[in-house]
């Protein structure tokens, strides 16, 4: 948001990253996930893209660093590319006291090491993994493998993966039942339920002191954003923009008028949903072996009726949200 802009409204700073806004399904999680740790659970936290995951996990964070366990965290960027390997790296890079670790190259050597390195930490570990729907099957399956090896040596280490909704799914599928009758799963619904009062407390963080709501949108504009609006992020965009167009045109407050026409038309078009979930093109065909072509025609209503109800049930069985 441009600084003018800011200042027109009243705004003292941008309307990201303003802080953290926590419900009663917050607080549940931080107090479900610590307790899932510490008896050395694989816990999957799934929620749509945009929800605040990224948040919650450095408020996991903070709270399992308060009850004296140690915390790990994957680093690298390219979830595609990250490997069983990877993952272990991080946990020697975070356990060890040494500036220069050395790692072994060796597997069976490596997992000894490792073992003995949580063991001698004498508190429960967590390795902290987001955006982990990109996660190889084989690298899930192995984090549970690591996992055991880690218990029979006396130490606890417990996974904490986060992603979207297709994450949760992928680990309940049959093929992957010895590592998703294991796992703790939280579903993260971010706002749901309480856009309108995100909405006025983000506007009020973000507000100086001396400036109320009603100076800055009107009633009827947060009424609608929140009724359209689902994520932290989509009301974050739309009330930027929203802002951004009444300064362009001299308005104060926004009206509803204005609100209603930075929102995107297609927001919850079934492209668009199942992006939020995980799901785009590339990853529908190869999961269901559909060619992309075939995908493309099915999320724009191009593919014949019998077809679609065909896949419609292949992916309503899946757990797509179709």
């Amino acid at each position: 948001m441009l600084k003018d802009v800011q200042t027109h409204f009243g705004l003292t700073r941008p309307l990201y990253g303003a802080g953290t806004f926590e419900t009663d399904h917050h607080r549940q999680i931080l107090r479900e996930v610590p307790a899932a740790v510490k008896t050395g659970r694989l816990t999957v936290i799934s929620g749509l893209v945009g929800c605040g995951k990224t948040m919650l996990l450095r408020r996991i964070e903070a709270e399992l660093t308060g009850q004296k366990i140690i915390v790990a965290k994957s680093l690298a960027v390219d979830k595609h590319r990250t490997t069983l390997p990877t993952l272990i790296d991080a946990l020697f890079f975070d356990l060890s006291n040494e500036k220069d670790v050395k790692i072994p190259k060796h597997g069976e050597k490596r997992e000894r090491e490792l073992r003995d390195l949580v063991r001698k930490q004498r508190k429960p570990i967590a390795l902290i993994v987001d955006e982990a729907h990109d996660l190889h099957s084989k690298t899930l399956i192995g984090l549970k493998r690591l996992m055991e090896v880690v218990a029979d040596g006396g130490g606890t280490l417990s996974i904490i993966l986060a992603g979207h909704p297709k994450l949760r799914n992928d680990l309940r599928r049959p093929s992957m039942e010895e590592i998703g009758y294991r796992m703790s799963v939280f579903d993260f619904d971010g706002i749901a339920g309480y856009q309108k009062e995100y909405i006025l407390w983000l506007l009020k963080a973000c507000a100086a002191e001396t400036i109320v709501v009603a100076d800055m949108i009107d009633e009827a504009a947060i009424d609608l954003l929140a009724a359209r609006l689902r994520t932290p992020l989509q009301i974050e965009r739309h009330l930027t923009m929203a802002f951004e167009e009444a300064y362009r045109l001299g308005l104060r407050p926004v009206p509803s008028e204005i609100a209603d026409s930075v929102l995107c038309r297609q927001i919850d078009d079934l492209e668009p949903t199942l992006t939020r979930h995980g799901y785009d093109v590339r990853t529908l065909a190869d999961q269901f072996n559909v060619k992309p072509v075939e995908i493309k025609a099915f999320l724009t209503g191009a593919l014949h009726a019998e077809r679609t109800r065909e896949l419609t049930e292949i992916m309503k069985a899946a757990g797509v949200p179709v």
